[in-house]
C-alpha cells in the first residue's frame, strides 16, 4: 500500500515537471507588471515627465555601430578608451592594423546604457567626418518576465520534490525510489540554473550597451612629408644595401672557384679522356685501311 502511495507521489511530481516544461509563454506577460525592472537605458538629463511608468520599466538591449574618419587612428583609439573609462565602461576588443601606409582599427566597447547617447556624441566629436552610424534596440522585457514565471514554477516544483524526497527516505528508504526522485530533482535544478543564467545575461546586456567603432585614417590630414626625415639614415641604408650586394658577389665568386669549377673539372676530365681515346682509335683504324 505504501509503495502504491509512493508511486502516486512520484507520478504527481512528474506531472508537475511536465506542466512546468510546457508552461505557456503568455504567463510572462501577466508577470511583467510584477517585475521591478530598472530602466537600463535613458537620457542622462532630467526627464520632463513625458515618459510613462510602463516605458521606464522596459528592459531594452541597445547596440550601436560607428565608422569615423579620424586624423590619427592610434590617438583616437586611446581617446575612446579614456571616454569609456570615465563613464564606468570597458573595452571588449581593440584591433589596429596597417593597410599599406595607413593605420586602421576597430574598437568594441561596453558602456552603461544610461550614458550611451553621451558616449556616442563624444565619439563622433573625435572624427573629421562620420562615415556611418547605425544602431538597434531590442525589447527583452517580455522574455525576461517569461523566464521569471518559469523560474518561480520550477522553484515551486523543486520544493515539492524535496518534500517528496524526505517522505520517501522516511517511509520506504528504498534506493531505487530515492534515486528516481533525485533524478527529477537534478533535472529541475539544471533547468533553474539555465533560466537564472539567461536572466543574468539579459540584465547585463540591458545595463551595458555595446558600441563598435571603426577608425579610418583621413588621407588629407596626413602630412605631405613625414616628420623627422633624416638623410643620414637614408645614406646608411644605401651603404648597408651596397655592402650586402658586395658580400653576395664575393660569396658567389668563392662558390664558383672552390666548388663549381672543381665539380665541372671532375665531370669534364673523364669526358676529355674518353674523347681522346676515341679519336686515337679512329685515326688508327683509318691508317690501317
Amino acid at each position: 500500500m505504501q509503495t502504491k502511495r509512493l508511486w502516486m507521489w512520484v507520478g504527481l511530481a512528474l506531472w508537475l515537471v511536465a506542466v512546468v516544461a510546457c508552461a505557456p509563454a503568455g504567463r510572462g506577460r501577466e508577470a511583467a507588471e510584477s517585475l521591478a525592472v530598472q530602466p537600463p537605458y535613458g537620457d542622462t538629463s532630467a526627464g520632463d515627465g513625458s515618459k510613462t511608468t510602463e516605458d521606464e520599466d522596459r528592459m531594452i538591449v541597445r547596440t550601436a555601430d560607428l565608422s569615423l574618419l579620424v586624423k590619427d587612428t592610434e590617438q583616437s583609439a586611446e581617446q575612446i578608451k579614456g571616454i569609456v573609462n570615465q563613464v564606468g565602461g570597458y573595452v571588449v576588443d581593440i584591433r589596429l592594423w596597417r593597410d599599406g601606409e595607413q593605420l586602421r582599427g576597430t574598437v568594441t566597447v561596453r558602456v552603461p546604457s544610461t550614458f550611451l547617447d553621451q558616449v556616442l556624441s563624444q565619439f563622433k566629436g573625435l572624427a573629421v567626418k562620420v562615415q556611418r552610424e547605425s544602431g538597434s534596440s531590442r525589447d527583452v522585457t517580455e522574455e525576461y518576465a517569461d523566464l521569471g514565471a518559469q523560474l518561480r514554477n520550477l522553484e515551486a516544483t523543486e520544493r515539492e520534490l524535496l518534500e517528496l524526497l524526505g517522505t520517501v527516505r522516511e517511509k520506504t528508504g528504498k534506493a531505487e525510489d530515492i534515486l528516481a526522485v533525485h533524478r527529477e530533482l537534478t533535472s529541475i535544478r539544471g533547468q533553474i540554473e539555465q533560466l537564472k543564467g539567461r536572466m543574468l545575461y539579459l540584465e547585463r546586456t540591458a545595463e551595458m550597451s555595446s558600441v563598435t567603432v571603426e577608425l579610418v585614417p583621413d588621407i588629407l590630414a596626413q602630412p605631405i612629408a613625414r616628420p623627422g626625415w633624416r638623410p643620414a639614415e637614408t645614406v646608411a641604408g644605401a651603404l648597408r644595401a651596397l655592402l650586402q650586394t658586395l658580400r653576395f658577389v664575393v660569396d658567389a665568386a668563392i662558390w664558383v672557384l672552390l666548388y663549381l669549377l672543381p665539380l665541372v673539372g671532375l665531370v669534364l676530365v673523364p669526358v676529355a679522356v674518353l674523347w681522346f681515346l676515341w679519336r686515337r682509335r679512329k685515326s688508327a683504324s683509318q691508317s690501317q685501311s
